[in-house]
């Protein structure tokens, strides 16, 4: 007979460890491969159509920058002129606009590119993405200018898309591998 604190304490035997074999087995099996491809499928298909939906937002002359004469590389300089200067429903459709623009990221990243899970990977690429974004549609866009607040708001959009969705529909897709130290 072993002693032991809970013993001690009369908390009954002690509880006996779990061998490694059990705890490799109570890991999360990974999906079938037909419910894979069909993730993947869906995660294809959904990004081409963000692709289109943003390309129609951001590739389009739009009245809402009308206003803007240049480009913003001040943080938080046009979240404050929204915020400050235009209507809660005109204030409320830019920043949530742009939130909501960088959500399908967070979500899809993950499934698409399983490297790049993670909250700092998917920051990562939604920066340089929609950094590409905003330099193409100013250059390129009559009536539109590069904003790094559009890409700031997009960035935080696409973290709330990872950690309320992506993070766990990467893992149903592509489960963890086992690095060669835990088999």
């Amino acid at each position: 007979m072993t002693w032991s604190y809970a013993r001690w304490r009369g908390a009954g035997p002690a509880e006996p460890k779990e061998a490694p074999v059990e705890a490799v087995r109570r890991q999360r099996r990974p999906a079938h491969p037909a419910v894979r491809a069909l993730g993947m499928l869906a995660a294809f298909a959904g990004t081409v159509l963000f692709s289109v939906v943003l390309a129609r937002l951001t590739l389009e002359p739009s009245a809402a920058s009308a206003d803007l004469v240049h480009a913003n590389v001040r943080p938080g300089h046009s979240i404050r002129a929204y915020l400050d200067g235009t209507s809660t429903i005109e204030a409320v459709r830019q920043l949530g606009g742009n939130l909501l623009l960088g959500v399908p990221f967070g979500v899809l990243l993950p499934v698409l590119l399983p490297p790049a899970r993670g909250l700092l990977r998917v920051a990562v690429v939604t920066v340089v993405l929609m950094t590409l974004v905003e330099l193409t549609q100013g250059a390129l866009v009559t009536g539109r200018v590069f904003d790094i607040d559009d890409v700031i708001l997009n960035t935080v959009g696409a973290l709330i898309g990872y950690l309320l969705i992506g993070l766990r529909l990467g893992r149903a897709v592509h489960p963890r591998r086992r690095h060669w130290w835990q088999r």
